[in-house]
């Protein structure tokens, strides 16, 4: 058997405390403590998190991994609940005015917007607070199918059925015309904040889109690798998140892609892929992914948590 010496061409360093700054495949004994010990990249993965009260699909969220909201959405119908998460598990918050599905949101768990949604084509936007949601400005064009971002009062809708090319840009009260959409969309996810935004995948070809949003006119820029639509989205502009959703052909994805700002690659799958979840999340390596519909079109109710790679040191055993 090799020795670590004839593989590394080094010995095994002992010292009585951990280094300052190791390097990546950096390996050492721990006197100390008696201990060897090693600098590693943890991969990304999912873990289960609490599940939501009542099984939902089509539903909106925002905020952050451990402090989010889910609102209004589909059981059997369409409902106007909403609950919030803290990291571990859901409790019910306060009902939205209005029934709805299929909104687009934006913020933070205690100061967030859902607007658009259907039945119908609504223009109603609703603001939280942390506790209860109280009536905000009117788009200038209802929609659903619609995606969003930012802030509650820098806030952002895009795309969606009735105004596949249309941006709305909203100040907490009022919403303006923003620029159109290099390609029309629908179904699609978005990220960021009111002048970086992202938006990519969706029902209308190509379904691999993805576009940028400067604060006044989107750019083209690298696809997807997977069409899909009916996902759901998180992060930022340079750190985002493409999570499930379902292919062109009805097959309901596990696949989940990362974007760095520039491109696309694929990262670990999530362990129930879903139709129409919401997600929410601060960037690419560390998001949340909840409910939405498993085949036929079974509401679930399935939170899931992504931690990206990161590197740390780890104490070696057998099993390590």
């Amino acid at each position: 058997m090799s020795t670590f010496k004839e593989i590394r061409g080094t010995l095994i360093k002992s010292v009585s405390s951990d280094p300052a700054n190791p390097e990546v495949g950096e390996i050492w004994y721990n006197s100390t403590i008696g201990s060897l010990k090693a600098y590693r990249t943890i991969n990304a993965a999912w873990a289960s998190g609490g599940n939501l009260p009542t099984a939902k699909q089509a539903l909106s969220g925002f905020g952050t991994q451990t402090a989010a909201v889910g609102a209004a959405g589909y059981t059997t119908t369409s409902v106007n609940t909403s609950e919030e998460y803290n990291g571990s598990s859901w409790t019910a918050s306060g009902n939205l005015t209005n029934s709805k599905t299929n909104s687009g949101a934006f913020g933070i768990q205690t100061a967030g917007a859902v607007a658009a949604g259907s039945p119908g084509f609504f223009t109603g936007t609703e603001e939280y607070n942390g506790s209860s949601w109280t009536s905000g400005g009117n788009l200038g064009t209802g929609r659903y199918y619609t995606a969003g971002s930012g802030t509650l009062t820098a806030g952002l809708i895009f795309g969606g059925n009735n105004a596949k090319s249309l941006t709305e840009e909203y100040d907490g009260s009022a919403w303006t015309a923003g620029g159109a959409l290099v390609v029309e969309q629908n179904a699609h996810a978005g990220a960021g904040t009111q002048t970086a935004t992202v938006s990519f995948a969706g029902q209308s070809p190509p379904r691999q889109q993805t576009q940028e949003y400067n604060g006044s006119t989107w750019t083209s820029v690298n696809p997807t690798g997977t069409a899909r639509y009916f996902l759901s989205g998180a992060g930022t502009q340079t750190s985002a998140l493409a999570v499930s959703g379902i292919i062109p052909g009805g097959t309901i994805l596990t696949n989940v892609e990362e974007y760095d700002g520039t491109n696309w690659s694929n990262t670990t799958s999530v362990t129930t892929g879903a139709l129409g979840p919401a997600g929410c999340g601060a960037s690419n390596t560390s998001t949340l992914k909840f409910g939405g519909a498993s085949p036929p079109s079974t509401s679930i109710t399935a939170t899931e948590e992504f931690t990206g790679a990161f590197n740390a040191t780890q104490t070696l055993t057998t099993s390590t």
